[in-house]
Order: structure tokens, then C-alpha cells, then sequence
């Protein structure tokens, strides 16, 4: 098997895999930065409560659809997706349960409200589309949506990243200098839900945020800057993408997870030899004398 074979002829051949590569490209660039943005805020595991609970609204959007159609999931799963989030912060702010806790709770009835409105009209087969997304079976008008939804977030990334920054890390200066800084943490949630539902459509409600943190995770240890964290984040989502799809292509696996195992292993790799790794704490390098 040559090269061409092994790396570009499943794309040359085959447009179902052409489709699913942009897509993975696409919601590399939108999710790699989103998910770093999460974990500075200490929200990774907030992000996966938000990724189940779009569930509801996708299957409220199936049901009124009366097929697997990603449009309308896509609206009801932003719909409810922005629900769980603005509700849960009214709850943590209106009684003594933290953000965290009330995600967790909302997300819980969320996911085993969206099983169950998914079983009433639907078979195993439409439940495993939902829970574990369909990326081969990508079309023009989902391709057209999850490219919307990349530009769009870098375009409102690019015109609040100085004061989302700033609400990152100190968000009583934010407050000092008159900055809105709630405004900019509901447009921050925003964003999330809606590169959600993009990998939802992609990678199913179970797995829609894998491409999210996991190269945030590989982008922190190996960088301390934030742009550099970016870049390796957006980096390392596509990567895992293109040789996710390879992978599941050659060994005949299923392409979502494939992919995101693929994004564990570039993050397991970074755990060993990554600057902040366990290899640099065993094996330090030696001091210079003079």
C-alpha cells in the first residue's frame, strides 16, 4: 500500500469522507479555542453537562421533524442547550447550590428526558444517531451549518477575546473598570452550546465535546501561552480528525469514536512527553554550570 493509498485516496475516492473531513476541520477551528477558554475557567466538566443537555431539544426537533433531520435538531438542541445554561445559572444565583451543581442536575434530567422522547417515536438505530452522532453521513446543508457556526464564533471571539480574557482571570478588575462582564460570560455560554450542537450533528450528544477539551487539554501541556494554546488546541482537533477518519477508514471502525480516541491518544502522548509531562518530572533536564 503506497502513501497516496494509504493517506489521500479514502478522500479522492470517496465524497462522503471529504464531507466529514471539513467537518472535522471546521469544528476543530471553532472548538479548540472554545474548549480552552473552559478549561482557564475551570468549566471542562460544565461543558460536558451542556453537551447531554442538548439532547431534549434535538429530540424535540426529531420528533417534530418526524426524521433524522439535523436542522431541526440543530435549533432544538441550541434551544435547549441555552435553557440548561441560563437556568442553571438563575438557580445557582437564587439559591445556595453552586453553577457546578446545578449543571450536573439539569443535566441529568436533560439526558434521560432526551432518551426518552427519542424512544417514544423512534428505534435503537435513530436513539444510536442521536447518542453517538453520524459524521459519514454528512450532507451539503449540515456541512453549510457547522461552517456558519466556525465563522461565526471566531468572528465574536475576535471581537470580545480582550475582555473575555480579562473575566478569565480577573474578573474584579473587569468589574473596575465598568466591563460587562455577565454580558460576556453569556455570550462565552453561547458559543459553547452552539459548537455543541456542530459536533452534536457530527459526533452525537455523547461525544460532542471530545473534540472540545481534549485538545484543550493537550494544547495546556504543552503551552503556558494562551495564542500558542490556541493554535496547538485547533491544531490537534483537526489532526485527530483527519487521522481518526484514515484510521476508521483502513480498520473498518465507527468514524466518531475513532476519532476521539484519537484525540486521547495525542493527549495520553502529551501526559508523557509534554513539557508539563511525567517524563520531564522523572528525567529532568540538567542544569547548565558556568
Amino acid at each position: 500500500m503506497t502513501a497516496y493509498d494509504l493517506f489521500l485516496a479514502p478522500f479522492a475516492d470517496f465524497g462522503f469522507m471529504r464531507r466529514a473531513l471539513v467537518a472535522c476541520l471546521c469544528l476543530g477551528l471553532g472548538s479548540g479555542p472554545i474548549g480552552v477558554f473552559l478549561m482557564l475557567r475551570r468549566m471542562s466538566l460544565m461543558g460536558d453537562a451542556m453537551s447531554h443537555a442538548v439532547l431534549p431539544g434535538a429530540a424535540i426537533g426529531y420528533l417534530v421533524a418526524g426524521s433524522l433531520s439535523l436542522t431541526a435538531m440543530g435549533l432544538g438542541g441550541l434551544v435547549a442547550g441555552l435553557s440548561v445554561a441560563l437556568l442553571s445559572g438563575a438557580v445557582s444565583r437564587m439559591t445556595v447550590l453552586r453553577e457546578d451543581a446545578s449543571f450536573a442536575s439539569f443535566y441529568l434530567a436533560s439526558l434521560a428526558l432526551g432518551v426518552l422522547i427519542v424512544s417514544l417515536r423512534g428505534s435503537n438505530i435513530d436513539l444510536l444517531h442521536v447518542l453517538f452522532g453520524t459524521i459519514l453521513a454528512i450532507d451539503a446543508p449540515a456541512l453549510y451549518q457547522i461552517g456558519a457556526i466556525t465563522s461565526l464564533t471566531l468572528l465574536i471571539l475576535a471581537a470580545i477575546y480582550r475582555p473575555l480574557v480579562a473575566e478569565c482571570f480577573d474578573p474584579g478588575f473587569l468589574r473596575a473598570v465598568g466591563g460587562r462582564g455577565p454580558v460576556y460570560h453569556v455570550l462565552f455560554l453561547l458559543l459553547v452550546v452552539l459548537n455543541l450542537v456542530a459536533s452534536f450533528q457530527a459526533l452525537g450528544t455523547l461525544m460532542a465535546v471530545g473534540l472540545m477539551m481534549l485538545p484543550a487539554a493537550v494544547a495546556q501541556l504543552w503551552s503556558r501561552s494562551l495564542a500558542v494554546m490556541m493554535m496547538i488546541a485547533t491544531a490537534s482537533a483537526a489532526a485527530s480528525g483527519y487521522l481518526g477518519l484514515i484510521a476508521s477508514y483502513h480498520l473498518e471502525l465507527a468514524s466518531g469514536p475513532t476519532i476521539i480516541m484519537t484525540a486521547a491518544l495525542f493527549y495520553a502522548f502529551s501526559i508523557l512527553f509534554a513539557p508539563s509531562g511525567i517524563a520531564r518530572r522523572f528525567f529532568p533536564r540538567p542544569h547548565l554550570k558556568g
